[in-house]
């Protein structure tokens, strides 16, 4: 099992003062930034877009866990501001180019990944494993914070860490995004996660600071 890392969901902190939650996130040992980008036809929202995350940039030295949810990204991620160090994310259901894609992402320096859906096989992505660098296994359908989770996630985490290392690919790192709550998250890391998504259920709580939920998030995971 890989170290555990925590990605913070901005578009679930408090927008209108930005710079203070992240100065908290960079506080609290904070590993990437998870931006969502979403262009309301693959999900039914709008979200984050490239103007967002070059203001945020300008603010911080975190990295980038950026997870485009938007149809044909092949054809668009010269729209963002991608850099080394960054993850970046595409779903596997969004374009027939999956490999295309990747390939793209790979030559800009940043970590290609691919998102899965709840009900996307885990064995679509037999086939680009050399090209990635994470698994995004989403607990929720996409498109909206604060969703409960689909009860087959943690099997479909366990199936994935399984398949990985049983194809002797161990180095791919292995998301969960959705309903990351603290009792989900120990479940979740013992399935097999390791990088967490913390969002509105675990990390940006309306009665905790952002400090004390990162504490609470990262004593789990790293049990």
């Amino acid at each position: 099992m890989l170290p555990a890392k925590l990605s913070a969901s901005l578009m679930c902190a408090n927008l209108l003062d930005i710079e203070k939650d992240i100065r908290e996130l960079e506080q609290a040992g904070i590993e990437y930034l998870h931006m969502d980008i979403m262009d309301g036809e693959f999900v039914p929202n709008l979200m984050l877009n490239n103007l967002f995350l070059k203001a945020v940039r300008s603010i911080t030295k975190l990295p980038f866990d950026i997870h485009l949810m938007i149809t044909n990204p092949e054809r668009k991620l010269d729209w963002f501001d991608i850099r080394p160090g960054d993850i970046v994310s595409i779903h596997y259901e969004s374009t027939s180019n999956v490999l295309g894609s990747l390939q793209l992402i790979e030559g800009k320096g940043a970590l290609p990944s691919v998102a899965l859906s709840p009900a996307t096989s885990i064995e679509s992505i037999h086939y680009v494993l050399d090209n990635i660098k994470m698994v995004n296994i989403m607990a929720v359908n996409p498109g909206f914070a604060g969703r409960k989770m689909v009860p087959m996630t943690l099997q479909k985490i366990q199936d994935t860490r399984n398949m990985l290392d049983s194809l002797g690919y161990g180095h791919i790192m292995l998301e969960v995004d959705g309903n990351v709550s603290l009792e989900n998250a120990s479940h979740m890391r013992h399935a097999g996660a390791d990088v967490f998504v913390g969002g509105s259920s675990g990390l940006f709580l309306s009665d905790k600071s952002i400090q004390v939920s990162a504490r609470k998030l990262k004593d789990v995971i790293n049990c």
